[in-house]
């Protein structure tokens, strides 16, 4: 039987909901900025307006959103949003929405939209990275999603690059996403990511495919698909950067056609990807 979910995905920048049916074809969308303060009261209204406009009853909710997470709690800590300190997303949206509800972290979701829809539809093993405000990862291995011990498997954005260099919003110094962030980026520049110098911009592929390669040593990962506002909107040579880097830096006999792909869901990968965690409770 068909159904359809409620989709959200909550960023550093920027709420999105909305209705995707069991296809994966988004029926309905609606976003607002994520505000300095009191994000619960707007995600609240952002979806009180979507159930109230959407096509098709839905069966279940799917939220995607920067870590740390705490699956046992149901709690998130995101660090582009510092007022959620353990908060209770999972249980304060089935309260609002009546439907049952899964959580996890964006890139996670990001993951299983392209293995549902996507570039990776026909892939057992890949990591996906998105690069919107923060950098976060989902590696699936032999076609399931890592986990980890507490949910937060793949989380990429925080492999150091340069060891002893900037300061990240996590403590640590050096960190993929103090110099690669949506956010990190434009502090440091002063304007938009898609306006960074071409120097930065390439800098951020450099970063980046050290990262893939630590992760596709580690994980035996053949493909990387990347996605988010800021990568793709960094265009051709942000990628040529990245793969360059990565034919450096990943040389064992396994890994070393290891490939970059970008993503092709664009932007409706994060609502997708936030119903395929909806779908995960139906199926």
């Amino acid at each position: 039987m068909p159904h359809s979910f409620l989709a959200i995905d909550i960023g550093g920048s920027k709420l999105t909901a909305g209705v995707v049916d069991s296809t994966g074809a988004v029926l309905l969308r609606d976003r607002v900025a994520t505000p300095a303060r009191d994000v619960w009261p707007a995600l609240q209204r952002l979806v009180a307006r979507v159930l109230a406009a959407s096509p098709a009853v839905p069966v279940a909710c799917g939220a995607g959103v920067s870590g740390p997470i705490d699956p046992v709690g149901r709690t998130v800590s995101p660090l582009t949003i510092p007022s959620w300190e353990a908060f209770a997303l999972a249980g304060e949206l089935e309260a609002l929405t009546g439907l049952p509800t899964a959580v996890d972290n964006d890139a996670k979701a990001f993951a299983l939209a392209e293995a549902w829809c996507g570039v990776a539809r026909d892939q057992t093993d890949f990591v996906g990275v998105v690069m919107g405000s923060a950098v976060s990862g989902g590696i699936v291995s032999r076609g399931v999603l890592l986990q980890g011990r507490l949910g937060n498997a793949g989380n990429i954005g925080h492999l150091i690059v340069e060891p002893g260099g900037r300061e990240c919003v996590c403590g640590a110094a050096g960190c993929l996403d103090a110099y690669c962030g949506g956010l990190a980026l434009t502090r440091e520049t002063g304007r938009p990511p898609q306006r960074a110098p071409q120097a930065i911009v390439e800098r951020t592929g450099l970063l980046l495919g050290r990262a893939l390669a630590m992760v596709g040593v580690m994980c035996d990962v053949p493909l990387a698909v990347i996605g988010g506002n800021v990568a793709l909107g960094f265009g051709e040579p942000f990628f040529a950067a990245i793969s360059d880097e990565l034919s450096r830096r990943a040389r064992l006999p396994y890994i070393r056609e290891m490939r970059v792909q970008r993503a092709s869901l664009g932007a409706s990968a994060p609502l997708i990807g936030a119903a395929a965690l909806a779908r995960s409770l139906v199926r």
